[in-house]
This record gives structure tokens, C-alpha cells and sequence, in this order.
């Protein structure tokens, strides 16, 4: 049986995104909503939050395990695993803190699209490597 690199990166990002599902439920009964924000700003940064990890981790995660199947190298993998951790989580602390356009948003958020396009060619060059 194989153990990925990337399995305790992949594994804290679930209970990230557990939490942030937990988050959207306590405040949507806050706010006795049960469709769309209900109004309410707290409500409205907690379905954020949710939808900026769900449209931003998972992608990432598949091509970093992808990266570690073609062949990456472990020290890859783990830069790529930590550094997207930490901009998840720091997306999901501005975010709920507010909606606006704070530095830890933005530096999240730009930390989380250099992992994604540096697992990306990493993929994609081992493949070729292997491919030849």
C-alpha cells in the first residue's frame, strides 16, 4: 500500500472545509435562513468563505497528487501541500472576518493561484519526462 505525501495536507484541508460548512450552518440558523444570505452580513461572509475554498482547494489538491503520481519529488509535493494550507486558511480567516479586499485575501488568494500553477507544470513536466 502506498502513502501519499500529500495525504495530511489533504486531510487538514477537509477539516478546514468541514469547518467552514459548520460556519455556513450555525449562521444560517443565526440568521433563519434557509436559502441565499437571509440579509445578513455574518451569514453572507460565511457562504463566501465556503465557496472561495470549494472553488479554489479542491482543483489544487487533484493536481498536486496528480504532480506526486507522475513522479514529483517529495520536497515539491511538501512545499506545494504546506503553501496551499496556509493560503486556504488564510482566505478563510479574512473572509470571514469581512468581504472586503484585506492584505491576508489578497496574499491567500495569490499564494493559492502560484501553488496551483506551479503543481500544474510540475505535473506536467514529470509526465513528460515519463511520457519519453
Amino acid at each position: 500500500m502506498t502513502a501519499f505525501i500529500v495525504t495530511p495536507y489533504a486531510a487538514v484541508l477537509g477539516l478546514l472545509g468541514a469547518a467552514l460548512t459548520i460556519n455556513v450552518i450555525l449562521n444560517r440558523g443565526r440568521a433563519k435562513a434557509t436559502a441565499g444570505d437571509g440579509g445578513s452580513p455574518a451569514l453572507s461572509q460565511a457562504i463566501r468563505a465556503h465557496c472561495n475554498f470549494i472553488e479554489q482547494a479542491p482543483l489544487a489538491l487533484v493536481i498536486i497528487v496528480l504532480a506526486e503520481a507522475a513522479g514529483a519529488r517529495p520536497l515539491m509535493i511538501n512545499l506545494f501541500g504546506a503553501a496551499l494550507l496556509f493560503s486556504r486558511i488564510c482566505v478563510a480567516l479574512a473572509l470571514t472576518r469581512t468581504l472586503d479586499l484585506t492584505r491576508l485575501r489578497v496574499f491567500g488568494a495569490g499564494l493559492g493561484l502560484v501553488v496551483l500553477i506551479a503543481a500544474s507544470i510540475t505535473a506536467l513536466l514529470c509526465w513528460l519526462r515519463v511520457g519519453l
